[in-house]
């Protein structure tokens, strides 16, 4: 189905989300549209962020919101929706669109499987009606169901598009650049140089992968990796609850600017705790690229002065490899918390792989060489 036709049967002139590989079309559509254009499109550092920025928009102008995000954004909305949405609250109307991730029966990775299980149960018990979204599903059958939307958003309720794989089509031509050199595949080599012994615990999506070929390509084991295959945005928290509990070993946490955004609220905890053995490494592309490119607000904050606003004595910047060297060697010898943020072109490899270790086995190997 092209992309067009779904935004043309929903009929909302305001969307926000957060970008999902299997939404591409749709993210892409948009970008093309309406670029960042607050009063049309907004990607937001999380699932919840992005409900409670349709309730404004709903309030501002009383009409329909659209918020898109991957199934695994469904936890992050269950708060403002059943506590700000909800009919028995504000009753403020809105379209959900959620990419069907680890759909039963359609393989995927393993942090994908039980929320894939999950998603339409998740759905009903927060009262939102959900329509899914197949390859049979013609325009006219989207067109009468979106008119039944109609009547149950007219009640302060909430509905649902789920897509499954595959379905959404565009045909524009979107690029996603920037004018950094360093690639984050090369960045995390370095990294490794660096840390021989330390652990490293690194965010979901393809830092993760190119962490675990690094190690493959040296010849190493990954029992002090943790690869944080899943739940985006928390590496940075499992790092702070290992360095608190082993205080002689050095954690490094390879982190992601879209990471770090969708719960900053752990880089406050982080530096008011001041383990002196994280350092906390942010490389930022200014974009979602594992899952296409999209952008984040990356690009127009600053990740020093916020982190030596949270309370981290050493944070700097970087955008070239002998800056990058010397910061790692300081922090390396450096006995408090620190933060590098490591400027990054957008790509990767068109050949990464993934973690040939399940995340059962990845635990089980890290917590034998904590021991």
């Amino acid at each position: 189905m092209k992309v067009e036709k779904l935004v043309e049967i929903i009929g909302s002139d305001f969307y926000t989300g957060v970008p999902d590989s299997q939404l591409k079309a749709l993210c892409n559509y948009l970008m093309a549209e309406y670029g960042i254009d607050p009063k049309h499109h907004i990607i937001a550092a999380n699932e919840g962020n992005c409900t409670a920025l349709a309730a404004g928009y709903h309030l501002a102008t009383g009409k329909i919101p659209v918020v898109y995000m991957q199934n695994s954004g469904e936890g992050n909305v269950i708060n403002p929706v059943a506590s700000l949405l909800n009919d028995k609250v504000y009753a403020i109307p809105c379209v959900f669109i959620v990419g069907w991730r680890g759909e039963p029966g359609v393989h995927d990775e393993p942090q994908h499987i039980y929320q894939g299980e999950v998603t339409l149960k998740l759905l009903e018990d927060m009262d939102i009606t959900y329509f899914v979204i197949s390859k049979e599903t013609t325009e006219y059958e989207l067109a009468a169901v979106m008119e039944d939307f109609r009547t149950i958003l007219a009640l302060g309720k909430q509905v649902a598009f789920v897509v499954r794989k595959g379905i959404l089509e565009y045909h524009g031509n979107v690029k996603y650049i920037n004018s950094n050199c360093m690639t984050r595949e090369e960045i995390i080599k370095q990294v490794v140089r660096f840390t021989s012994d330390d652990l490293i615990v690194s965010t979901t999506g393809k830092a993760s992968r190119e962490l675990f070929e690094i190690r493959e390509v040296r010849g190493e084991g990954h029992e002090k990796d943790f690869l944080t295959v899943g739940s985006m945005g928390h590496a940075s928290s499992i790092a702070l609850g290992i360095a608190v509990q082993k205080p002689d070993k050095k954690i490094w946490i390879i982190d992601g600017d879209g990471a770090a955004l969708m719960h900053m609220g752990a880089m406050a905890v982080i530096g008011a705790n001041a383990p002196q053995n994280i350092v906390h490494i942010v490389i930022n592309n200014g974009s979602h690229e594992t899952v296409g490119g999209m952008p984040t607000v990356a690009g127009k904050i600053d990740f020093v002065t916020i982190a030596k606003g949270c309370g981290y004595p050493s944070a700097v910047s970087v955008d070239n490899f002998e800056d990058l060297d010397a910061e790692l060697e300081a922090a390396k010898l450096r006995q408090e918390l620190s933060l590098i943020e490591v400027k990054c072109s957008i790509g990767a490899r068109v050949d990464l792989g993934r973690p040939t270790t399940s995340p059962r086995e990845n635990k089980r190997n890290f917590i034998d060489y904590l021991k």
